[in-house]
């Protein structure tokens, strides 16, 4: 009896002892540290190990060649240390062994703000290619930018007239070995950016300026349809139509619609081809459009579900998502929701507003006879041109 009570008493550290055991098989068996640096692959940090089916919750892009300190791993992630008081993981994949080192704490140099005929930058001197994250602020318009591992020794920021929308910069140190950097704007809308290190290896933020002229004849629009080729994404539950197809129905309709108005539209794909989310990323990255829209159709496990919805990552792009959303609504479909910090890749860039339109479930009967009607099709068009045209009164009237 006693050596049953003693096992019974053995049993929970024993398995809380395996459990450890097995977790530890999926860790990196190096205990010691190294370094890697970012690949070209267009390589992002993720906050932690979570995920959902579009990955996990993504915490900023990386320009390439940027060192990293890598402290753990586990299954395809390493983890990184980015600072003291912050880590983050980053897929293998994106990454490769260097002998350099990122050894903070760093110094920042001076800063230089000017601009040419079409784009505002920010140019910050640092000794090497260090992480960092970003984000964008509304009410007041700005973008804010963290550098890990940075002590400041900025004394001198020039900032000269001929920026157009950034009104003003300025940091504080927040940490022992983070610094934080403010870009105010001029106008209320943020209209996008870039962070990367130029040939001079200083960060250089890339501000996109509000256009000087808000009309769609004078405008670059980018349509994606979703999926296409071995991606066929979902399918009706009825007539067995396929997304992928539909997709591209829908957005040849959105390119006539805005082509009408003079807009000039730049297609992610014209026809039954697969494409990765890196290959369309880059190809909207050369193209540089105004804005970007997405479309898809949705899908549920449960045939009631039905409405339409739209997505947005960065709340400095709501107000298209939202814009967008309000003039679907007057066709008479459910509102399934405007959804923010959405993981899908093409709410990742911050170069141009950007907005996910989930037209209707393709997976609900009644939704499903709206998608495959021409005359739904040419309406859907019209309404996310009038979205888009809100916008732009939005806009217009905060300049």
């Amino acid at each position: 009896m006693k050596n049953f009570v003693l096992l019974l008493l053995l049993l929970p550290a024993t398995l809380a002892y395996s459990q450890k055991a097995k977790k530890k098989n999926n860790r990196n068996t190096n205990t010691g540290s190294f370094y890697v640096k970012t690949t070209d692959s267009l390589p992002f940090l993720n906050y932690g190990l979570g995920t959902d089916r579009l990955g996990g919750a993504k915490m900023t892009f990386l320009d390439s060649n940027v060192i990293l300190k890598v402290v753990d791993s586990f299954g395809t992630q390493y983890k990184v240390q980015l600072s003291g008081n912050h880590n983050a993981w980053i897929e293998k994949a994106n990454v490769a062994r260097t002998n350099w080192a990122f050894n903070p704490p760093y110094l920042s140099g001076s800063w230089t703000t000017r601009g040419d005929s079409l784009y505002d930058y920010l140019f910050i001197s640092l000794p090497a290619k260090i992480p960092y994250r970003s984000r964008m602020d509304v009410n007041p318009s700005r973008i804010v930018i963290d550098l890990f591992g940075v002590v400041s020794n900025t004394n001198w920021i020039t900032q000269l007239k001929s920026t157009k929308e950034i009104k003003n910069v300025w940091y504080n140190q927040e940490e022992d070995d983070m610094m934080r950097v403010y870009i105010e704007l001029n106008h209320d809308l943020h209209w996008g950016y870039k962070i990367y290190y130029d040939t001079l290896n200083r960060l250089t933020v890339l501000v996109k300026r509000q256009p000087a002229s808000l009309r769609l004849r004078d405008l670059k629009i980018a349509v994606d349809a979703g999926h296409g080729g071995d991606q066929p994404g979902a399918s009706g539950i009825r007539t067995a139509a396929k997304e992928k197809d539909y997709t591209l129905l829908f957005a040849k309709e959105l390119q006539s619609a805005l082509e009408v108005r003079g807009a000039h539209v730049v297609m992610t794909r014209d026809r039954d081809t697969t494409l990765t989310m890196f290959e369309r990323i880059s190809h909207l990255y050369q193209e540089q459009p105004n804005l970007l829209v997405s479309i898809h159709f949705n899908s549920s496990s449960k045939e009631s579900v039905q409405g339409v919805s739209t997505y947005y990552r960065y709340v400095g792009f709501r107000p298209l998502s939202q814009a967008i959303l309000n003039q679907m609504l007057t066709l008479g479909l459910n509102n399934y929701g405007n959804i923010g910090n959405f993981n899908f890749s093409l709410n990742g860039p911050t170069a141009f507003p950007n907005c996910l339109v989930e037209v209707a479930f393709l997976s609900n009967p009644e939704d499903e006879q709206k998608i495959i009607d021409p005359v739904f099709r040419k309406n859907v068009a019209e309404k996310i041109v009038a979205g888009i045209e809100d916008f732009l009164i939005q806009a217009e009237k905060n300049q």
